[in-house]
């Protein structure tokens, strides 16, 4: 027996055992993914898209368009028959040469499309032109619909949108180079670990398939995310109030309460200390208070927005008020959470309440008359499958809203994760931002019903007044000072929208501020990096489009302007305040333990 035979039998007796591993591998996965999917927890079919009725107008605008305009129809065809053909053609000539000329395409910008084989390779730049040829044919056909209310030919683009994304060949493992190419480098190992990551995510939603983005492993709250030294210092069931220790010796007398949104975790604003909006606001001389609301389940079925109001909002300004023994109060509201504190502020304002000087709204809306990209989920059959899901589970799971938020930036927080975690094999990134957007809450059933039904379809707040806790709130009575910041490419608050209910509010005296970047990134903004800079004008009666021609623009964070903004609202400097003083008892170490639930928890 020679030594190249040798080698060669182990070789094989290696490959052998490999893929009788493997083999038994895809036995126990198989027969998880059987247990999940047997145990599969249900939700509306409502939730899944649209009901037919949106197809049903949207092919007989189509027809009609056909009838009145037979020859534009036939132009459209004849120009995706000649499109396709031609890159037939093109192709089979190559060949017949003994190469490839990739087509010219836009595809080169698409992420989706890096690899070079797209390009050189004939099976797959075939492919990748076939794709975007059917692609621009359907978004044209589209575009043709005339004969559509223009609110459900938003729908029907979004949803047209979607379809496409989905049948993007990159998809799909026989369709997708990279994901062959790594299937041969590993001997098959990175499928096997990708359906390990597919089981992996239907068992931590119930059989909901959720594209994990993060690595959960990298994490642990108050370990490396979420360490601003504090106390719990109340606890109801809404809410448990966090102090957070100063870093100065000396601060200013009225403190500083933040409500961020009860749809996440409040430690977006703690991550790390790098980018914490926490810490550089207690390293100002501040001293900071910060809700962490609790993670809903069935049982807060009935919990409306009033509760949010009379055992959140104004339990929480009342503890910080006999907390710090003063009779007035800075306050800051985060999305839904500022949209909250504009109901609150109108409610205060009614009942001769002066417990809040000023205001802070980070990317709050209270008025949606322009929904934006959220248009195709605000009408009544979504939003009537989210009330019977929220009859049926008492709450709005979380997995339902993370789905919906996703979906609005498919490519990259769906199908593109998705192929990197199934067909790769790949381990999802150790990134902090990824792991908190996975980290949501659910939404009681009444709250979320009056949330979608009086606020963002009626629109009452903004549109006449909206009616709560025995008053009529309106955004009017919104007559302290206060300062709204917004994010220039925030697609679920846009900007144009906050401005315009900043507009409404009753205030004399009215900063507003538009960062770069979105709803987080804008936000989460520190100097230290000196990355998206804001524009500011004074003048708020103009239309949106000319405050920000006329808004002039400055480099770095908008952090700063903020606190000099929120500095002569906030008193003279004493001593610092420490969680506890006075012998109050406190209820354990920052961040709390409401913040840990898991939505499924």
């Amino acid at each position: 027996m020679t030594t190249r035979t040798t080698e060669a039998d182990a070789t094989t007796e290696a490959s052998m055992t490999r893929m009788t591993h493997n083999l038994k591998k895809i036995e126990e996965l198989t027969e998880r993914l059987g247990q999940v999917m047997a145990n599969r927890k249900t939700h509306q079919p409502a939730l899944d898209g649209p009901n037919q009725d949106l197809f049903a107008k949207a092919a007989q605008a189509y027809m009609a368009e056909a009838m009145q305009n037979p020859a534009k129809l036939m132009e459209r065809q004849m120009g995706y028959w000649s499109k396709t053909l031609t890159q037939f053609m093109q192709v089979q000539q190559s060949l017949a040469k003994g190469g490839l000329d990739a087509t010219q395409d836009n595809a080169a910008k698409d992420r989706r499309f890096a690899n070079p084989l797209w390009d050189t390779h004939p099976y797959f730049n075939y492919v990748k032109q076939q794709y975007l040829i059917n692609a621009a044919a359907l978004q044209q056909a589209v575009e043709d619909v005339t004969d559509m209310e223009p609110h459900e030919k938003q729908r029907l683009a979004y949803f047209n949108r979607q379809i496409i994304d989905l049948m993007s060949p990159t998809n799909f493992l026989a369709t997708n180079p990279d994901a062959l190419e790594r299937a041969i480098e590993t001997e098959g190992e990175s499928l096997i670990r990708g359906i390990e990551n597919l089981i992996s995510d239907l068992e931590a939603n119930d059989g909901e398939l959720i594209v994990r983005l993060a690595d959960e492993s990298a994490f642990e709250l108050g370990g490396n995310i979420a360490t601003t030294p504090g106390k719990v210092v109340f606890r109801n069931r809404m809410f448990e109030l966090i102090q957070y220790a100063p870093s100065t010796e000396k601060v200013h007398s009225t403190p500083l309460l933040i409500f961020p949104p009860w749809i996440n975790k409040f430690y977006i604003l703690d991550l790390k200390a790098q980018n914490s909006l926490v810490k550089w606001i207690v390293d100002q001389g501040y001293t900071l208070f910060m809700v962490s609301w609790v993670n809903p389940d069935s049982s807060y079925s009935d919990v409306g927005m009033e509760d949010y109001v009379q055992e959140g909002y104004l339990a929480a300004i009342d503890q910080v008020k006999e907390i710090c023994g003063v009779k007035q109060i800075n306050a800051v509201g985060y999305c839904i959470a500022g949209t909250t504190l504009s109901l609150t502020l109108s409610l205060l304002k009614q009942r001769g309440d002066t417990s809040i000087k000023s205001a802070t709204f980070f990317t709050a809306l209270t008025d949606f008359s322009d929904q934006g990209e959220f248009q195709p989920f605000l009408t009544d059959d979504f939003i009537d499958g989210i009330e019977a899901e929220t009859k049926d589970k008492g709450m709005l799971p979380s997995v339902i809203m993370a789905r919906t938020f996703s979906f609005l930036r498919s490519n990259d927080l769906v199908y593109g994760p998705a192929v990197k975690s199934y067909m790769m094999g790949e381990t999802p990134p150790a990134f902090d931002l990824l792991y908190w957007n996975g980290d949501g809450a659910n939404l009681p059933a009444k709250m979320a019903m009056q949330y979608l039904r009086g606020l963002c379809q009626g629109n009452q707040l903004a549109d006449g007044g909206y009616d709560l806790m025995g008053h009529h709130l309106e955004l009017g009575d919104v007559d302290i000072p206060l300062c709204a910041i917004a994010c220039e490419t925030d697609h679920i608050a846009p900007w144009k929208d906050s401005y315009r209910g900043v507009q409404q509010m009753g205030s004399k005296n009215k900063t507003f501020i538009m960062t770069q970047s979105g709803h987080i990134a804008g936000i989460v903004n520190p100097p230290s990096k000196k990355k998206y800079g804001h524009y500011t004008n004074d003048d708020l009666d103009l239309e949106y489009t000319d405050w920000l021609a006329d808004a002039d623009f400055h480099e770095g964070s908008w952090w700063p302007r903020w606190e000099s903004w929120l500095k002569k609202r906030s008193g003279k400097q004493i001593a610092a305040r420490k969680p506890g003083a006075g012998g109050r008892k406190t209820l354990g170490d920052a961040p709390g333990s409401y913040v840990a639930k898991k939505a499924n928890g």
